[in-house]
């Protein structure tokens, strides 16, 4: 089962705090979720802490489910972070920033797991 939703990305306060260790487990914790509503995780019969396979026309990331009953049903949120940049629109439109809304995706289970940040990395960097 899949779903469609609208992705977007922006700052937390844990991304922000741990951006000086990108490397450690707790930027991992802080970046590499997607929030979804209860509704859109009942659809995909998903719970908190499984695994989703998000992709969009600019790639594909595994990352842990996260519910937020904050989004609507169809939003899914990345926090900012090479998680989110592997789904995200990478044309900056001369302005320096990536497009972090507004993206396409499609959102499924998925029995991989995310990627620490240097092995995400080194994926994208070979391919």
């Amino acid at each position: 089962m899949k779903i469609k939703a609208n992705l977007i990305s922006g700052r937390t306060t844990k991304q922000g705090a741990n951006l000086e260790a990108k490397t450690y487990k707790s930027y991992f914790e802080a970046c590499s979720y997607c929030e979804l509503n209860s509704v859109d995780l009942d659809k995909l019969g998903a719970y908190e802490g499984n695994s989703l396979k998000v992709t969009s026309e600019f790639g594909e990331v595994v990352v842990f489910a996260k519910a937020n009953d904050g989004n609507p049903k169809g939003l899914a949120f990345i926090p900012m972070g090479p998680w989110a940049n592997t789904v995200l629109n990478p044309d900056t439109h001369g302005c320096g920033m990536p497009g972090l809304k507004g993206v396409p995706a499609e959102i499924e289970i998925t029995d991989e797991k995310p990627l620490d940040m240097k092995s995400l990395m080194k994926k994208y960097l070979e391919n």
